[in-house]
This record gives structure tokens, C-alpha cells and sequence, in this order.
């Protein structure tokens, strides 16, 4: 049976509270998610929190209760608690009826089976949450085995990048590398690089991607380090007709993963 807190003093309200600081995340190695709909896709892709808090309004929804029911089963732990005391866990003023504390997953380079995708996406110094919720959720939708972030990337388990996911967090592998380990990772078996720039000779429908295909995307501001991108198997550039010399990195990564998806539907 769930049990009940309704103190903001509470030992484990302060703990999960914590979360929200990227210190105490790595401390605990667990992350905060928000949402009916997020924690109901993350438990239908095999991923249940240890902690679950709902609100007692929001007991009655058939959804809620079966998440109950099988964070319970599973040995882990449910709580009822007041919209307030969401509201102090979450951060938000307006917060959701369900929020659960999972624990992180394995995110080295050894955890990824580059035969399991034709697709996989790398960033290079992706700053913004909204951009790596944006990647995974386009991910998702192509098939894409996961994302690689290379290098000082945004945390993915940041309660704001979480929420970005819209729930792709959990149907996408993540794994953070630095750029040597990741380049020596990826000569060590099949696959080929395509990175963007400004200074690529070749149209992005032009070529035909080899899988799998790994599509490396820069920072935000700067870009691919130069270096990186002599380290491509091909470099591509996206037509720009307008005033503008660069797409946002989100949506460019979204028009390169749908054309290598779409040439693999052709075959």
C-alpha cells in the first residue's frame, strides 16, 4: 500500500528535492521524471522508478494506478502526497499528478551494439536541453539506435532535459564519450561518419549513406571543431535559400536523419 508524507520536513522529500542539482544526481545516480505520459512511456519501454509520488487528486486515473501497481510489484516504493509538496520536488508551480525518481543507466561506449540501428546520432558540445530532447525525440522517430554526446554536453538527466524528452529518454540508448575515445570506438568496427558544414562541397541528398550511419552534429554557436570534421567520412552542407547561413542543431539533425531514413526506405 502506498504510504503517505505530507511534511515538507520529510527526510526523503528533501533527498528526491536534491535532484534537481546535478551534484547530488551523480551522488545518488538517480533522476528525477515528471508526468503521466512520460513515466507511462518509460514503463512500457522496461523502465520503472524506484520512487513513485502522485497526488491524491490524481489517484483515481486508471494510468496512475496501474504505474502503482507496478512500481509496487517491481520492489519499489509509492508515495501520496499533496500538489505541494510536488510542486517542491519538481520545481514547478503548476506541477504534474505523477513524478518518479529512477535510477541512471549505464551510458559508456561498451553499452551500445552499433548492429542494432542503421542510425545513430552524435552531438559535440550540445549546450541546450530543448535541442537534446528535441534529438532524442527525432531519434525515436526515425529508428536511431541512440545519441552519443561527445565531449561538455548539457546533462541528459537534468530535470529540464528530461522533460524535453518527451519520454524518448527511455526508448533511445544514451552514452557520454570524450572525442578521442569516441573516434577510436567507432574505427574499431562498421560504420561511417557524416558530419554538416558550411564548408562541405556536397549537397545532403547527394551522397548514399553507408549503415550503420552515425550523424555528428556541433555546438550551437561554434559549430564542428574543424578537427572533428576532418575526421568525417563525409561532410555534407543543407542548402540555406534564404538570409540565414545555419539551421538550428536540432532541426538540422532532424533533416539529416530523415533523409539517410528515407534512402533506407527506397531500397
Amino acid at each position: 500500500m502506498p504510504r503517505q508524507i505530507t511534511a515538507f520536513s520529510n527526510t526523503l522529500v528533501k533527498r528526491v528535492r536534491s535532484l534537481r542539482e546535478k551534484r547530488h544526481r551523480r551522488e545518488e545516480g538517480l533522476f528525477l521524471a515528471e508526468g503521466l505520459r512520460i513515466l507511462t512511456e518509460a514503463s512500457d519501454a522496461g523502465h520503472l522508478p524506484e520512487y513513485i509520488f502522485f497526488a491524491k487528486d490524481g489517484a483515481d486515473h486508471p494510468l496512475t494506478q496501474k504505474l502503482v501497481a507496478a512500481v509496487e510489484t517491481a520492489g519499489g516504493e509509492a508515495i501520496e502526497t499533496s500538489r505541494d509538496i510536488l510542486s517542491k520536488l519538481s520545481g514547478k508551480d503548476n506541477p504534474q499528478t505523477v513524478l518518479g525518481v529512477f535510477r541512471e543507466w549505464e551510458t559508456s561506449l561498451t553499452a551500445i551494439d552499433r548492429a542494432q540501428a542503421d542510425i545513430w546520432i552524435v552531438a559535440q558540445s550540445l549546450r541546450d536541453p530543448g535541442n537534446l530532447g528535441t534529438i532524442l525525440r527525432t531519434g525515436d522517430a526515425v529508428g536511431a539506435g541512440g545519441l552519443i554526446l561527445v565531449d561538455d554536453c548539457v546533462d541528459p538527466f537534468s530535470v529540464e532535459a528530461v522533460r524535453a524528452t518527451m519520454g524518448a529518454l527511455f526508448t533511445q540508448r544514451i552514452v557520454t564519450a570524450r572525442w578521442p575515445e569516441f573516434i577510436d570506438w567507432l574505427r574499431s568496427g562498421p560504420g561511417e561518419l557524416i558530419g554538416t558544414s558550411l564548408r562541405a562541397v556536397h549537397d545532403y541528398q547527394e551522397p548514399r549513406y553507408a549503415a550503420p550511419t552515425f550523424i555528428l552534429v556541433g555546438n550551437e554557436a561554434q559549430g564542428l571543431p574543424a578537427a572533428y570534421e576532418d575526421e568525417c567520412d563525409q561532410l555534407v552542407k543543407i542548402p540555406m535559400l534564404g538570409k540565414a547561413d545555419s539551421l538550428n542543431a536540432a532541426v538540422a539533425t532532424a533533416v539529416m536523419a530523415y533523409e539517410v531514413l528515407n534512402q533506407r526506405r527506397k531500397r
